[in-house]
């Protein structure tokens, strides 16, 4: 049982990669599901259609790798963190579609809690803030908004979960309600010092205990699939949400070392050991991992909007056709005309958590044209990194000695032209590994160890090989110029909230 298939459950498209005992990828599948947006900043999915997704992608990964459940040591699950689902517990039926961790609907809820002096108290106990990102408003919501809810929820019949938990849940026939202590901490009712649902959190948002997974290592034995699904059963022995899972996948095993991965958003974590520490400018705390019952944890940067600014180019406005023509038509950009975007489609995240605020586009000209708006949105990302990166070296006691290099991950990294903007502007050197699969290679690893396929942690992370390293040319007058662009059109941006 040499191999190990890896779930990476994400926000636009459900995938199953199938790793080798030497990292070595053997297979991977894809499937895009509907995104449902039934008002504005509200973001659904059906879970049914994750589920379905799932089992196809890994069906088809483990054909394709010409492989039978018996040679697979495990399944390690990764997915979009904060997307909620609510379930009955007799029938396994969703009680509302899944709200997405972009949906902003909770808004209200967030700012009453706020109004009402909650966030010191939850942030102490969380390492978060208060914003419709996170799950517990999202469970709050279905619970006061789908009839009869609230009752139900009380009598012990409805479970809530993060995707993973829903996954495992689905995968185990039900048997096993679970989760890592990853995706707790990202739910607002996990007290990530005391590594436990928390009760005085749970009254605050109005969320019964008795829906809650079981919480355990990201290692661990959590069950077994069911045989009818694959052939046979398989142990599921590592979960971890996304940005996680790329950090391990990234083997960022020791404080201060960096990753940035690329996605629909952009998440940015720094590892900063077995002490939480709390950040002065608006990052999050949060669990890295844990392992054999010992939390480690992170700053966390969180961007909602990176490789959906590139799809708002090509389904939005229809500039490009396929997502690799963005690098190539930017770089026909127009070096006179200075265009800046600020995608704040869904409101802003780290470090300004501004969930009213919209995007908006600055220095537009006559001859502004699709190459103009391709450089924006690309920058755009590059932009919002350096603010995270900022935030972080401003945090990060031991960040100016340190000689810091990010490593980067995700679709987008993909552009030669945005690795080579962001090492620009961030006056830093950007990694890309060879296996780009990060976020699901770290899922792989955590079933992996688990299973006795995978060896410790500093034995994984001599596996870590470096593809590219971006180094930066640019100008220190050039990059302040445009630093300050930057600064002056989030500003702008900033400055439109009126609080409606």
């Amino acid at each position: 049982m040499s191999f190990v298939l890896a779930i990476d459950q994400g926000t636009t498209s459900s995938r199953a990669i199938v790793f080798r005992s030497d990292i070595s990828i053997a297979a991977r599948a894809q499937q895009e599901f509907p995104q449902h947006f039934p008002a504005s900043g509200w973001v659904e999915h059906e879970p049914e259609d994750i589920w379905t997704s799932t089992v196809m992608v890994c069906r088809d990964a483990i054909e394709q790798a010409g492989i039978s459940a018996k040679d697979i040591a495990a399944i390690g699950i990764t997915n979009q963190r904060e997307t909620t689902v609510v379930w009955d517990r007799a029938t396994g039926q969703a009680v509302h579609r899944a709200i997405v961790w972009q949906d902003r609907r909770t808004a209200d809820i967030c700012a009453k809690l706020k109004a009402d002096g909650r966030e010191p108290v939850i942030s102490q106990k969380t390492g978060l803030i208060i914003d419709p990102y996170f799950s517990g408003t999202k469970v709050a919501w279905i619970l006061d908004h789908v009839p009869g809810a609230r009752g139900r929820a009380a009598r012990g019949e409805l479970m809530f979960g993060t995707i993973d938990c829903y996954l495992l849940w689905r995968l185990t026939g039900g048997k096993v309600h679970a989760t890592d202590a990853t995706n707790a901490s990202r739910t607002l009712l996990f007290n990530i010092h005391t590594g436990q649902w928390d009760d005085e959190l749970l009254e605050i948002i109005g969320v019964p205990r008795s829906m809650l997974p079981e919480v355990k290592d990201s290692s661990a034995r959590f069950g077994e699939s069911t045989p009818d699904l694959f052939g046979g059963a398989i142990a599921i022995s590592g979960i971890a949400g996304d940005q996680q899972a790329a950090t391990i996948g990234q083997a960022c095993f020791r404080p201060g070392m960096m990753k940035s991965t690329y996605g629909t958003g952009c998440f940015a974590l720094l590892n900063t050991g077995t002490t939480p520490v709390v950040s002065k400018n608006k990052l999050l705390t949060t669990v890295a991992y844990q392992l054999d019952g010992k939390r480690t944890y992170a700053f966390e940067g969180s961007i909602f909007v990176a490789g959906s600014a590139v799809q708002w180019l090509r389904d939005g406005l229809g500039i490009i056709k396929h997502a690799a023509e963005t690098g190539p038509l930017a770089d026909q950009s127009d070096s006179m005309q200075s265009v800046y975007l600020v995608p704040a489609f869904v409101g802003m995240g780290a470090p300004y958590w501004n969930p009213r605020v919209r995007g908006a586009l600055f220095g537009l000209t006559r001859n502004t044209g699709p190459a103009e708006l391709a450089h924006a949105a690309l920058e755009s990302v590059c932009y919002q990194t350096f603010d995270l990166w900022a935030a972080m070296r401003a945090d990060w006691p031991s960040s100016e000695t340190a000689s810091v290099v990010l490593r980067v991950d995700g679709g987008m990294t993909a552009s030669d032209w945005t690795m080579q903007r962001l090492a620009d502007l961030l006056d830093a050197p950007v990694d890309r590994p060879v296996i780009q699969e990060t976020t699901a290679l770290g899922a792989a690893y955590l079933a992996g160890l688990q299973a006795g396929v995978y060896p410790e942690p500093t034995k994984f992370a001599d596996n870590w090989r470096l593809e590219h390293r971006f180094k930066p040319n640019m100008s220190q007058a050039t990059r302040e110029r445009k630093l300050a662009g930057w600064a002056r059109a989030v500003k702008g941006v900033l400055a439109s909230d009126e609080g409606e």
